[in-house]
Parts: C-alpha cells; sequence; structure tokens
C-alpha cells in the first residue's frame, strides 16, 4: 500500500542502542495517534515486540489515507525493508500492508 522513510527517527531516545536488534523484514505495527497535536493523520511506527519500541512517525503528508484505514478499523502492518546509518542519523524504510 505505501512505501516510505519512517520520520522522526532522531527524536527517538534509546534507537541508536536499539538498532542492532531491528531486521530486514521484521514485522511492525501502526498506531493512529489520533490526537497529535502536530499531524491530524498521525500514525506511529513500532516494532512487534513485547513491550514494543516506537520507532517514529508515518511521514506527514503521505499518512492520511494509510490514518483513514486504521480508523475505519482496517487491519494494517508494516515490515522493515531497510536501515543505515547515515552520519547520526537511523534511515529506516517501511512498507505497510493490508492484512487480509
Amino acid at each position: 500500500m505505501l512505501e516510505c522513510l519512517i520520520a522522526g527517527t532522531t527524536h527517538r531516545e534509546g534507537l541508536a542502542a536499539y538498532e542492532p536488534r531491528l531486521q530486514i523484514g521484521q514485522a511492525l505495527t501502526l498506531q493512529r495517534e489520533p490526537d497529535s497535536a502536530y499531524d491530524d493523520w498521525a500514525v506511529r511506527v513500532l516494532t512487534a515486540d513485547t513491550p514494543p519500541f516506537w520507532l517514529g512517525y508515518l511521514p506527514e503528508g503521505r499518512n492520511e489515507t494509510i490514518a483513514r484505514l486504521l480508523d475505519a478499523g482496517f487491519h494494517l502492518s508494516a515490515r522493515l525493508t531497510h536501515k543505515a546509518w547515515e552520519d547520526d542519523w537511523l534511515h529506516l524504510e517501511i512498507e505497510v500492508l493490508l492484512n487480509q
């Protein structure tokens, strides 16, 4: 449904230490944040671990359709497709999937 970067990774405390646990193909979860003060369509991206680790957000401007589907009760998930350090920024790419 969507391929994109995870936004806001530079603001996630502990992500640098958590990064070695992130694996390409790893299942991720999406969580709507309807009361965000910054983005009406905010969608958090988290690991599927227990407890989950919050990685960042779907990018603003690319998240409205996904947010609306989540609000309507559709079961969506994501998976990690790429990770790389670019200086001190962790570049994470995902794909969003519609679950059957």
